[in-house]
């Protein structure tokens, strides 16, 4: 799945490509896709509209129009295509916006989880998806005092770092790398965690996707096209991939288990608790 620092390069590289073009029609082929709009009014409302600019929230592409805002959210397989709008489209383009200058931006998606929702400017923040979201890295708001409060919990520290409601953007790979940072175990009850630590969270956080997004993410799988975008942050892994390989720090061989039914990689020594 993409996660914040491929949806970031995606933002990045889409953004100079497509700013300024204006939609002459849309061709949605799979409507759930665009819910709760109808493929009718979807390309009504958009068409004619100029793109002005391309934002991002945690995982959502925010492509800010003339007059409305579409959310983009690419789930687990969601790609973009620029192509000549004469190039015959092909079995998973589910959603084809067509230029006025006779060039295309395609929506491609193998699994057809990915989300395009129109909003009004004055909306778009205020109402759901994106009011539900918590903070992102580097947010002058995600402090110590505001995770200690959501730390109540008692779950294990893994899943509450992929909850989007309260830390934006870290998906899988990029928890399992944050926790390692700060040297946590991923089976660590939340509740139990010090300020100190909490504050390595936080610095972590921003190491592990500052990083991220300077290499281009992970595998960014979620654009690919003549532009030749690709992802590095895979060559920089600490733990997340490399089951049973040495660990850089203590050479002590990576554990794979699950936590909360994902994939989760870590080192027993490093990330043991214990005081060394």
């Amino acid at each position: 799945m993409p996660e914040l620092p491929e949806v970031e390069t995606v933002r990045r590289t889409l953004k100079p490509a497509v700013i300024g073009k204006t939609f002459h029609t849309i061709d949605v082929r799979f409507a759930r896709m665009v819910l709760p709009e109808t493929p009718e009014s979807f390309t009504e409302r958009l068409k004619g509209q100029t793109i002005n600019d391309i934002k991002r929230l945690g995982k959502y592409l925010i492509f800010v129009l003339s007059q409305d805002t579409l959310l983009v959210h690419l789930r687990m397989e969601g790609k973009f295509f620029i192509k000549p709008s004469s190039v015959p489209i092909s079995k998973h383009e589910h959603v084809i916006f067509y230029f006025t200058d006779q060039t295309s931006l395609r929506y491609d998606d193998v699994r057809k989880f990915g989300t395009l929702t129109i909003k009004k400017p004055a909306d778009v923040y205020i109402t759901p998806p994106l009011s539900l979201l918590g903070y992102e890295p580097h947010h002058p708001h995600l402090t110590v005092a505001y995770l200690k409060e959501k730390f109540a919990s008692t779950r294990m520290i893994k899943p509450v770092l992929l909850d989007q409601t309260i830390i934006l953007g870290l998906g899988n790979i990029y928890v399992d790398e944050v926790l390692f940072c700060a040297k946590i175990k991923p089976t660590q009850r939340a509740h139990r965690l010090s300020k100190n630590t909490i504050d390595k969270i936080i610095t972590c956080a921003e190491k592990v996707i500052d990083k991220a997004i300077a290499l281009g993410g992970s595998s960014i799988r979620s654009y690919t096209d003549s532009l030749g975008v690709t992802g590095r942050f895979q060559n920089e892994l600490m733990v997340h991939l490399r089951q049973g390989e040495p660990c850089k720090v203590c050479a002590t061989p990576i554990v794979k288990t699950k936590v909360a039914q994902r994939g989760t990689y870590y080192c027993p020594r490093c990330q043991s608790g214990r005081k060394k």
